[in-house]
């Protein structure tokens, strides 16, 4: 269950009944007593909502991520504990990532001397982005600074949501340079923590680790579709969406992966599709970025071009649908639901 174990406690410091909260969100309290009761992400997400909304407190997702780090991932932090060096660590961090959190992924990209450690969402109709990217990018400080020392800052924190009304929360954990509407959570830090050697390195453990890992992901990891979809944001964000790219990310010909995806009964376009429209639809919810930026992150020629395929999937153009979201609020499971068959048939 991971960072949903400290839920029940945070809602009681904030005033309110853990199990009356709960199972509004239809969650049965006993199971915070199983650490090995694992829930999709969809049901964390909506989790992390509800308790938002019911305690009014619109950092919740933050308070969450802040008391979690490497105890939550099981194996994979062990693995991320025993690795040799920062570097190695977080690269082991992002790999496996998925074995523990389903439906969303981290990204490590080194530029010169700023490395950026980023967490998307790719399972399509998942809310709470902004609640739970919070708390992802809380989690990899303190998964940093377990590895540097509790001293240790990031450069800067990027939220892909608009500045919230209280930014002292923020501040006041990750006590650096905050940027809001950006395109994705990240963290950025220099390089140079990158060669730290780690003190209690392990190979003969690291090696037992990956190989049990390794297993686990044979044993789940034969959703090609998913794989795909995985990578498609980071592709759309750095224009490297082509099939021909998106292929090279896997090791394989464009034809190939047209034709494995075709044995699932799924195109490369409809995952382009799904993946600009889950995207758009989160930043012009959570962000107040405009339409021409919005357009351009995904990779469209101009703004009409956007707007019209938005429409075809949504029946709505964009400033509709985000209009239509400031007066009616956050999206409902119907409208979801109604936008994936609509995406569906696109």
């Amino acid at each position: 269950m991971g960072t949903a174990l400290v839920i029940p406690a945070l809602l009681k410091r904030l005033g309110v009944d853990p199990v009356e909260v709960l199972a509004e969100a239809g969650i049965d309290m006993k199971l915070f007593d199983d650490p090995e009761y694992t829930i999709s992400l969809a049901a964390h997400n909506r989790i992390v909502q509800h308790c938002a909304d019911r305690t009014r407190c619109a950092h919740f997702g933050l308070l969450v991520g802040q008391q979690d780090g490497l105890q939550s991932l099981g194996l994979v932090g062990l693995l991320v504990r025993y690795s040799t060096d920062i570097h190695t660590a977080l690269n082991a961090f992002v790999r496996h990532l998925g074995v523990h959190v389903r439906g969303a992924h981290a990204t490590l990209t080194v530029d010169g001397k700023t490395a950026l450690l980023s967490w998307e969402i790719h399972e399509p109709g998942v809310g709470a982005h902004d609640q739970v990217g919070d708390g992802a990018i809380a989690v990899y400080c303190n998964i940093l600074r377990e590895l540097c020392g509790p001293d240790w800052k990031p450069t800067e924190v990027w939220f892909a949501h608009r500045r919230p009304a209280d930014v002292n929360p923020f501040r006041q954990f990750f006590q650096v340079p905050l940027r809001f509407d950006a395109e994705q959570f990240a963290l950025l830090f220099s390089t140079d923590a990158l060669a730290r050697r780690l003190p209690i390195a392990d190979p003969q453990l690291h090696e037992l680790l990956q190989h049990e890992i390794d297993a686990i992901e044979v044993r789940h990891h034969g959703n090609f579709p998913e794989q795909v979809r995985s990578v498609l944001r980071t592709a759309l964000l750095t224009g490297h969406a082509r099939s021909d790219q998106v292929a090279g990310i896997f090791g394989m010909h464009s034809r190939t992966m047209h034709r494995r995806l075709s044995e699932f009964g799924v195109g490369f376009q409809q995952l382009v599709d799904e993946s600009r429209f889950e995207f758009a639809q989160q930043l012009m919810e959570d962000s107040s970025l405009d339409l021409a930026r919005i357009s351009a992150m995904l990779g469209y020629a101009a703004p009409g071009v956007f707007s019209r395929a938005f429409q075809r999937w949504s029946g709505m153009t964009p400033l509709e649908w985000r209009t239509a979201r400031e007066r009616g609020g956050r999206r409902t499971a119907p409208e979801k639901q109604a936008g994936d068959r609509k995406r569906g048939a696109a």
